[in-house]
């Protein structure tokens, strides 16, 4: 295989994304919650709270306010917890999930075949605790 048949064969991944059910669930989860008006809103809410927290933590010495970044962080917590229970955000992030499991699960198969494996019959791993990053949230950026 040369390396526009290469080329061709990825476009075709493409083309089969963006025909599976998944990519579909995302699309649309996406628009409804681009235009749910109270969750954008909840999430502009959230990014001020968030970077008056990033403000009030840079300070130094006398002018540092431990009470505020207290407070600060509880209200940041409070909105995230409102943004994440928004019932567009829900469906936009099981979409999401699942999206990012086929686009796994693909580039998953393109290493092995990469490293030799045969492409008819390489398996992946499965992910540890359901989380591609082994089962531990703080590097991940997913949730």
């Amino acid at each position: 295989m040369n390396n526009n048949n290469a080329i061709k064969a990825a476009r075709d991944v493409g083309k089969a994304i963006q025909a599976d059910e998944r990519y579909a669930a995302y699309h649309a989860a996406k628009e409804l919650n681009d235009n749910d008006k109270d969750l954008q809103d909840a999430i502009h809410e959230f990014n001020l709270i968030r970077q008056k927290l990033g403000m009030a933590a840079s300070k130094q010495g006398d002018e540092r306010d431990e009470a505020a970044i207290t407070a600060l962080n509880t209200e940041a917590q409070e909105s995230y917890s409102k943004v994440m229970e928004n019932k567009n955000m829900i469906k936009f992030t099981d979409a999401k999930n699942a999206m990012d499991d086929l686009i796994r699960d693909i580039s998953g198969i393109i290493s092995l075949c990469c490293d030799g494996e045969d492409p008819d019959t390489c398996q992946i791993e499965p992910p540890v605790s359901g989380c591609a990053s082994g089962g531990g949230c703080s590097g991940c950026g997913k949730h």
